[in-house]
Order: structure tokens, then sequence, then C-alpha cells
């Protein structure tokens, strides 16, 4: 027998990473508290902080259910510690560098709920220090030569033209709202890539069940970008690297990993190796071959995602 009340006022389980942000984790949950929704729990996963918030959450969020990995899983991993412990019906997965506006999640629940082929929704987001100005009102189609797609709305003063809700091709890992059976059925978020390109591989993986993403504008969470890691660092050079290849990988029918591959030969290694050394930044150049690297090495040798087979020279 169905719990009526259960489903009348569903659970929504709130999960944020914490990475050596405990200031930044503590302003989030102060906009958590100011929701209208109230049938939330809160879960702040620490991924292998160097000093962990257990003391700062313990005495002053007492609501929140705090978990710690004893290591950096990465955006995936440590979200799916998230999520493997949630109790609620519904999930919303959202950076800890976010503050939520008050009826933030009441919004995504009540497009969630107004349609069953509704695999994911996500917030419109704008950027915490220029409040009127958007960072994503939804993604383009991936180029299936290039694997670069657009970001909707980025860096447009938000003057009501993404007012609409919209379907979406990937959701923005910086808040994504999905339920517990969408989860059941498509699985955790894959955790072969460790940071950049997951949620386009989590979005990817809803639509081909037979789901489509939604972008749900009258929910708006702003967001203090790049808090993690730099802009411009040669970490990101490695992950966007080998994760764009990854996604492919995965992805991409078998023709259009060959035209891919044949791009990144002939376009995409000889630009960026030309730009990056006429701009002196070698550790970047050395970040790129790595990610390259990761792709080729022999299968005695790749521990690292093992989930994915390297490609066997």
């Amino acid at each position: 027998m169905k719990n009526t009340t259960r489903m009348e006022r569903p659970v929504v389980s709130i999960i944020t990473v914490n990475f050596n942000q405990a200031a930044v984790t503590a302003d989030f949950l102060d906009s958590v508290r100011r929701q209208f929704y109230p049938h939330c729990e809160v879960i702040v996963v620490d991924n292998g902080s160097s000093e962990p918030p257990a003391r700062l959450i313990q005495e002053n969020y007492p609501e929140v259910r705090y978990l710690e990995t004893g290591r950096n899983l990465g955006f995936s991993g440590g979200n799916n510690v998230g999520l493997r412990a949630a109790r609620g019906d519904y999930f919303l997965l959202v950076n800890n560098d976010t503050e939520l506006t008050p009826d933030m999640i009441h919004t995504l629940l009540r497009h969630f709920q107004s349609d069953p082929g509704i695999g994911m929704v996500c917030p419109l987001i704008r950027y915490f220090e220029r409040p009127d100005l958007i960072q994503y009102a939804g993604y383009t189609r991936m180029n299936p030569m290039t694997a670069r797609n657009r970001t909707l709305g980025q860096f447009e003063v938000d003057r009501g033209q993404y007012a609409q809700p919209s379907s979406t091709w990937f959701a923005h890992g910086a808040a994504m709202f999905t339920s517990r059976e969408v989860v059941e059925k498509v699985g955790f978020m894959p955790e072969e890539y460790f940071l950049y390109y997951e949620e386009l591989d989590w979005s990817a993986s809803i639509r081909e069940a037979g789901y489509r993403i939604d972008l749900e504008p009258r929910a708006v969470v702003f967001h203090k970008e790049s808090l993690s890691v730099g802009k411009l660092s040669a970490l990101k050079t490695y992950y966007m690297t080998r994760n764009r290849i990854l996604f492919m990988r995965r992805h991409a029918t078998w023709w259009s990993l060959l035209i891919f591959l044949a791009y990144f030969a002939g376009v995409v290694i000889p630009v960026h190796t030309t730009r990056l050394l006429a701009r002196g930044q070698r550790d970047h150049l050395k970040a790129f071959y790595r990610a390259l690297a990761w792709h080729i090495r022999p299968m005695s040798t790749a521990t690292e995602h093992s989930g994915v087979p390297r490609l066997v020279l």
C-alpha cells in the first residue's frame, strides 16, 4: 500500500559536495534554510578536504546529514555517496558554491511532476557576482565532429528572453533535479570522468533511457563560478581534454567517433600545441599530452578509472 502522505508531500534530498570550502558551504546552507518547501533532507558530502568542516556543520547546522569520503572521489564520486545515502523521493544535486532562491525547490518539483516524460530539470543559473547575468539557460546539441556544444544564454543580461520552460540537450552540473525512479533506471553518475563532462554523460544516458531534460527558468540559482579549480588551470586542461575524448568514446556512433578522432588528430592537437607553446604554457602543454596518453596507455598500466578500456596501440 502506497504512503499517500509521502506521495502528496515528497521528500527532496538536497545533496552538495564540499572540498576545502567550509565558508562557501555555510553560505549555501544558509540559502537552503530560506527554502519555502519544507520536506527536505540536506546532505553534505565532504570529499577528502584537508580540514573537514564536521565541527562547523554539527554546531551550526544540526539538521544536516554530514558524510565524509576520506579521499577525493571527484565530482561524480562525491555526489554518488550522497545519492546512495539519500532517503528522498527526489534529488537535487547542487554545487556548494551556489545560493538558492527561496522558491527554487518547490518550482523544480512542480515542473518535474507535471510530465512523466521528464527525467531531469535544471533551474536558470545566473552569476552570483553579476546576478543579472545568465550563466546557463540550456545547452545545444553536441557537434558530432568536434564534441563541442554551446551554452544558451551565457553572459547575456537576463531580460526575460528565456522566461518559458524548454527542453535542453544537457543538464548543468551546478544544479540538477531528478527523481529516485530515474536514478534507479539510469544508474548513478559515471565516475570515470572525475571532473568535467560527467553531467553531460549522465544527461546523455537519461535521454537514451527515453526521458527528456528540461530548463525551468522560473527557478533560479546563483553560482559562484570556478572557486574549486582555476579557469586557466592545468588541471582543467587535463580533464577537459581527457574527458572530451572519453565522452565521445562512450556515446558516439562508430562512424562519428572516427570522424571526431580524425578531426582531433588533424586540427585540435596541432592547434593546441602551437597555441600553448606560443603562450609559454608548458604546464598546460604537459597536461594536454597527459590527457591524450591516458587513452593509449597499455591496459596493464591503466589503473585510473578502469571502467572504460583504453585504446590499445
